[in-house]
């Protein structure tokens, strides 16, 4: 379910039954990195918006937790674990973080939630069909990390 009006009404009638979040998490940046920053977040958002589509029903898609580069690795860290107890205090069973992000996998062990990293794919000059089938075949092979956390934690 989307983090949209529709989506949470039903969200809150079906609340029991849906024990997964997802936080997307985005770089920004206006350094010489901006185009990368720029593509990990696109990469990201497109995906995300698959899984939602895959996972309807059995978890919430947040809207992402945007993040500058130039904040330290501790502050991005800290804002992170405050989004993380909130989501446990929520009774969310499964929480998930997905990024490009490569500086996440150095803090992922300090975490409750379980980090998912994608290498960013440059979609930029693909046309839209190629587009959708490379995403596809991403959430796929994602499908098995869900089921696996699902079934070792139910």
């Amino acid at each position: 379910m989307k983090w949209h009006t529709q989506d949470i009404q039903l969200f809150l009638k079906e609340r029991d039954y849906i024990d997964t979040v997802i936080l997307p998490l985005y770089p920004v940046s206006f350094a010489d990195d901006i185009k990368q920053t720029v593509a990990m977040t696109e990469f990201i958002n497109l995906l995300s918006g698959q899984l939602e589509k895959q996972f309807k029903g059995r978890i919430l898609m947040l809207p992402g937790m945007s993040y500058l580069k130039t904040i330290s690795e501790e502050k991005r860290l800290a804002d992170l674990i405050e989004w993380e107890k909130e989501l446990i205090s929520q009774d969310f069973k499964h929480i998930f973080y997905i990024t490009s992000d490569s500086d996440w996998k150095t803090v992922e062990e300090q975490l409750d939630g379980g980090l998912i990293w994608m290498p960013s794919i440059p979609l930029d000059n693909m046309d839209d069909q190629y587009k959708l089938s490379i995403l596809e075949d991403q959430v796929k092979q994602l499908l098995n990390v869900f089921v696996k956390k699902w079934q070792n934690n139910d």
